[in-house]
């Protein structure tokens, strides 16, 4: 039987992990874009800044990152930085070239070229976790409330919780993943697949605003 701390713990990271955030959007277009199986893929590189922020946590580096106002800054900036280049990059590559156009008007026009490798997928995951603050606080901040600290062991207590959370994001990704294999696999027009990356584009840079006008 779980404690009552556990209980609230999971209950509060399935309502994180479920809540739309880039990482989640970044799974969803990547399924749309290229299916479900390199979206899965591509997490690797999310969970595995997940679990360096998790041993960062354990050892107490987390909670010095946060007490440094320039150091916890300088994540910040990153992270915008990084969403504004991402998102205005889906955007850019949303309108088709000259040559793109001349294809398009032709009576049958091929598809044309967009698909990424499942390494630039999984750098791209990895990035967007690892310059996300609300990652660092989730695993800085978060966690540390439901550890027991009469129990002692506490850097492993953060470890588990860590790793429970990364459970929990890792079924919420896949569920992402999903509805955008399967919208994805219903032959989409590319006009439609170009809105689509331009309002995940958007998306990104208003989430990147966000984080710039958001204090901890």
């Amino acid at each position: 039987m779980l404690g009552a701390q556990w209980q609230a713990f999971f209950v509060a990271a399935v309502v994180m992990a479920v809540t739309p955030g880039a990482n989640q959007l970044l799974s969803l277009r990547n399924a749309l874009r290229q299916g479900f199986w390199d979206a899965v893929v591509a997490l690797s590189g999310r969970f595995a800044a997940f679990l360096i922020l998790v041993a960062a946590t354990a050892a107490g580096l987390g909670a010095l990152l946060l007490a440094s106002e320039a150091a916890f800054t300088a994540v910040k900036w990153c992270g915008v930085g990084y969403l504004l280049f991402l998102g205005g990059r889906m955007i850019y590559d949303s309108f088709p070239s000259v040559e793109g156009n001349e294809r398009e008007a032709r009576p049958n026009p091929p598809a044309l070229p967009t698909r990424q490798s499942r390494w630039h997928l999984t750098r791209q995951e990895f990035l967007v976790a690892m310059t996300n603050p609300k990652a660092l606080l989730l695993f800085a901040a978060f966690l540390p409330q439901f550890a027991d600290y009469g129990a002692g062991a506490v850097p492993l207590q953060l470890a588990a919780l860590g790793v429970a959370y990364i459970a929990v994001e890792f079924v919420a990704a896949l569920a992402y993943a999903a509805v955008g294999g399967r919208v994805g696999a219903v032959s989409l027009t590319d006009r439609a697949h170009r809105l689509f990356d331009r309002a995940t584009g958007g998306t990104m840079i208003a989430i990147a605003g966000w984080l710039a006008v958001e204090r901890r």
